[in-house]
């Protein structure tokens, strides 16, 4: 049986030359906050969320401005949560109000609804699965949208006149950002 071992110096050698592949294939990408902003809902508010980013005016890379664009998301879900928790205690008496915040509270949940999406959102992220966070961040809207207008366009719309509307309506705004970023992932 033969065995082959390289030296040390050729062994180096090839380490080198890995890594330098490995991280040529993994360069950062970087685009202008305002080409990105100019493709959301909200162009003046994605400027503000990605200049806000330190770095980003000076152009951060792509992963990195999706990933603080996903923590703002997920701490702006959270804080809505806790909002539709209070609007359970309060209603009640209101039978409709409070199977109607129930059933947001569902929809905005870790288990089933846009807290847990925006968590698979960021592991697509990291994996390089640019597609799939496309597709996890337009589930966050769609379980939003399911809590304000109804899951059935036949449903009677509740007439809400808490912030929750105005809170899901921000963060919209928002994921349109990420939807907009994996475009600029995806080109090569």
């Amino acid at each position: 049986m033969a065995y082959f071992f390289l030296r040390p110096s050729l062994t180096s050698c090839f380490v080198l030359m890995f890594l330098l592949f490995a991280a040529s294939s993994n360069s950062s990408k970087v685009v202008d906050v305002s080409t990105i902003c100019k493709e959301t809902d909200n162009p003046s508010l994605c400027s503000n969320i990605l200049n806000s980013k330190p770095g980003g005016a000076k152009g951060a890379d792509l992963i990195t401005l999706a990933q603080y664009t996903i923590d703002i998301v997920r701490g702006n879900l959270t804080n809505t949560i806790s909002l539709i928790k209070t609007l359970i205690a309060k209603s009640g008496k209101d039978p409709t109000a409070k199977a109607h915040y129930e059933e947001c509270l569902v929809h905005f949940s870790e288990e089933e609804g846009a807290l847990g999406d925006i968590n698979h959102t960021h592991e697509l992220l990291m994996e390089g699965d640019y597609f799939g966070v496309k597709t996890s961040a337009s589930a966050v809207i769609a379980d939003m949208e399911y809590c304000i207008s109804g899951e059935d366009p036949e449903d009677p719309i509740y007439p809400d006149k808490s912030k929750l509307p105005q809170y899901a309506h921000s963060i919209e705004q928002v994921v349109s950002i990420i939807l907009v970023i994996p475009n600029y992932l995806m080109q090569k």
